[in-house]
């Protein structure tokens, strides 16, 4: 029985790992470092475009688990039609919270206090005093209150501010207080001073912030995108920026990475950032402690963690 198991990082740098599997790093590379069709445990190499991630996956016609390394899953779903049924999607779930809920707040102070800018006058040996805004008293809206969004919660607690509000895609009810489903995003985007986007891409949230959306939020409001680009629609994003009623952070674009001579570059009140929500000196040693503990549990025949979906279900 094949026991092959792909990492993008050398099973002699991961303590913990469990004995009884054949442990094979590939992390891209155009050659395979086996056969796929022998491999049972797929990790997903981090960071890497979709068409590297995706390209063994058709060929692995004895994989039991793929694992991503990232807290989204989109960029592999399309070649899940290629794995047998019962196979398990499993993502990042406890890896990125953390630093992406860092860049979070590092995104929304910079852009209210208006650091862009400062760095610039620096540039020039320019005084640029003045009064900026302040995240205190101001009402912010999370779009996607799962581990992320939960955390970014817990990075605004000390900074006063009026009010949270939470939607997700179902309602429910948690100790901060009520999660909104996304029916009702029409009547809670007018209240809310900063909008934060850390929802997963889906079919019903590719586009959700489009131009019915964008009207909605309120004159001088900050939207702050840490989930993946295609939930904005960059064309309308980009008529609000060029208007000056509304200002954008964003960690992450449609297209990405963004082009040189994109009109977003240099679109008035946008902060960008390329895509480093999780790429920080965080994730190597959580990275590697999840799949000490998946494949420990893989080995021993206990249920994974972080399963997203199993195919044929």
């Amino acid at each position: 029985m094949t026991s092959d198991v792909w990492l993008p990082f050398h099973a002699d740098e991961i303590d913990g790992l469990p004995e009884g599997l054949d442990y094979l790093f590939w992390d891209g590379d155009q050659q395979f470092p086996a056969d796929p069709a022998d491999c049972v445990f797929y990790v997903v190499p981090y960071m890497k475009p979709p068409a590297v991630s995706q390209r063994p996956m058709s060929e692995m016609r004895s994989v039991r688990a793929v694992q991503t390394l990232s807290a989204g899953v989109d960029h592999v779903q399309p070649s899940l039609k290629f794995l047998r049924p019962g196979v398990q999607l499993c993502n990042a779930r406890g890896v990125h919270e953390a630093s992406t809920a860092e860049l979070t707040l590092t995104l929304i102070l910079a852009s209210l206090r208006g650091v862009p800018g400062f760095v610039r006058a620096q540039d020039k040996e320019e005084w640029r005093s003045g009064f900026y805004p302040a995240l205190a008293d101001k009402t912010v809206l999370i779009v996607g209150y799962g581990s992320i969004g939960s955390a970014i919660e817990d990075r605004l607690a000390p900074f006063e501010l009026a009010r949270v509000a939470r939607v997700a895609r179902s309602e429910r009810t948690t100790a901060r207080g009520p999660v909104h489903p996304l029916t009702e995003l029409p009547s809670l985007l007018p209240e809310a001073d900063v909008v934060i986007l850390s929802t997963p891409l889906t079919n019903s949230t590719r586009g959700l912030v489009n131009a019915g959306f964008l009207s909605r939020m309120k004159d001088g409001a900050l939207l702050v995108n840490v989930a993946r680009g295609p939930v904005v629609d960059t064309k309308a994003l980009l008529a609000e920026l060029e208007s000056g009623r509304i200002t954008a952070a964003l960690d992450v674009t449609d297209p990405e990475p963004l082009p040189q001579g994109h009109p977003l570059w240099h679109a008035p009140g946008v902060l960008i950032s390329p895509h480093v929500g999780g790429p920080t000196s965080a994730f190597l040693p959580r990275a590697k402690r999840l799949l000490v503990d998946q494949l420990n549990r893989f080995v021993n025949r206990e249920p994974l963690r972080n399963v997203v979906l199993t195919t044929g279900a």
